[in-house]
């Protein structure tokens, strides 16, 4: 047999770890190896038995101490010390809630559920326009549902029949088996294979659902879409999804929201955002912009002198909040000014007579503050 590995080299902590540092370690390594994650995966199994092993032993400080002292020694068949699959079982259930070990350890609670079930649930997703996002809409769904059969009412077995309690199980769904383990004898509690876990077994189908006891059907389906959803966010509806087992309840429909790219808007939770441009003489003297937002078009007046990147602020003219409808973010605009191109021979003109104006009138232009160094050279 192989040497078994140092139980803090095992979970990647020094020998002065503390009790923090340790859980967060095996946290870390339990939730990286478990089977469940790994199905199929010996490596991935044996790696988790390990680290489940090292922070059995090193969790406990009486353990911990005679580990310290003794190493692995501490803890062999004559040592007197040691641990079981109990201690891993309630180690991980201390974590992560649940008995999930019978598996991998076995366990002598966990029984069979036989009793009524809620079905699973549907997962569809449904493509909608950013305004569609923002004010809500309704879309019709086209699906494949489970309906109870209406022949064998739900029970599988052709009609005179009823299903036969399994034999291997004797009607719990589960077996037993005892196993050596590397840590002694486990018992490994397993879904039947006849029965599947369901306790019973069919001995003639139904020749209509063949024994499934259900049949599937196209139906539309109404989804409504609330006002200030956003992509990747998923609508709700109840009873919607797959049938109940042994009588329970019908799963729900989940419906995954997509929203389409829109050309001018961008939103950031509440809030839109978008550019809308400008004319230099509207930046220059100021006046009226048109502005598009989810309402409509509106008029805003900018301020003579306006700045490219200036940022305007339209107040609940954002998406509607989830909650309430009537509560909306805000629509935040960039002005950017365009630059005049293509001009005419008199234009150019213009502006250069323009440009010699501003620079008459500007103490700050290169060419003032050239004159007025001249000038203070002259009058020294």
């Amino acid at each position: 047999m192989a040497e078994k590995r140092d139980y803090y080299e095992v979970l990647g902590v020094s020998r002065s770890a503390t009790d923090d540092e340790l859980k967060r370690a095996y946290r870390k390594l339990a939730k990286k190896y478990h089977p469940d994650t790994n199905p199929g995966d010996k490596n991935a199994e044996a790696k988790f038995k390990e680290a489940s092993e090292a922070y059995a032993i090193l969790s406990d400080p009486d353990k911990r101490r005679q580990y310290d002292q003794f190493g692995h020694a501490a803890f062999d068949q004559t040592g007197g010390a040691g641990f079981t699959d109990f201690d891993m079982r309630d180690i991980f259930g201390e974590f992560f809630g649940g008995d999930i070990f019978g598996d991998l350890f076995g366990s002598r609670s966990r029984r069979a559920n036989t009793g009524p079930r809620q079905g699973a649930n549907i997962r569809t997703s449904v493509r909608i326009t950013f305004n569609e996002a923002v004010f809500g809409t309704e879309k019709e769904l086209d699906l494949n549902l489970k309906d109870e059969c209406s022949t064998c009412h739900g029970t599988g077995a052709k009609q005179g029949t009823s299903p036969e309690t399994c034999q291997k199980c004797g009607g719990k769904g589960q077996v037993i088996y005892t196993q050596q383990t590397l840590f002694g004898m486990s018992q490994n509690i397993q879904t039947c294979p006849d029965c599947r876990g369901a306790g019973k077994i069919i001995k003639e189908k139904c020749s209509d659902c063949y024994g499934s006891g259900y049949i599937t059907t196209r139906k539309k389906i109404q989804v409504v879409i609330p006002a200030g959803i956003d992509n990747g966010q998923s609508v709700r509806i109840r009873g919607k999804g797959e049938p109940g087992i042994n009588g329970g309840p019908r799963g729900d429909l989940l419906v995954d929201i997509e929203v389409s790219r829109h050309p001018i808007f961008q939103r950031r939770d509440y809030d839109i955002y978008s550019t809308a441009p400008i004319s230099y003489a509207t930046a220059v003297l100021g006046g009226d912009v048109r502005i598009s937002t989810v309402d409509g078009d509106v008029i805003y007046t900018v301020k003579p002198g306006t700045q490219t990147d200036t940022k305007v602020r339209l107040r609940e003219k954002g998406v509607p909040t989830l909650r309430n409808k009537n509560i909306r973010g805000d629509h935040y605009v960039t002005l950017v000014v365009q630059v005049p191109t293509n001009l005419t021979a008199e234009q150019k003109e213009l502006l250069r007579k323009f440009d010699e104006a501003m620079k008459g009138n500007n103490p700050d232009s290169f060419d003032n503050q050239e004159n007025s160094k001249s000038k203070r050279k002259f009058w020294k």
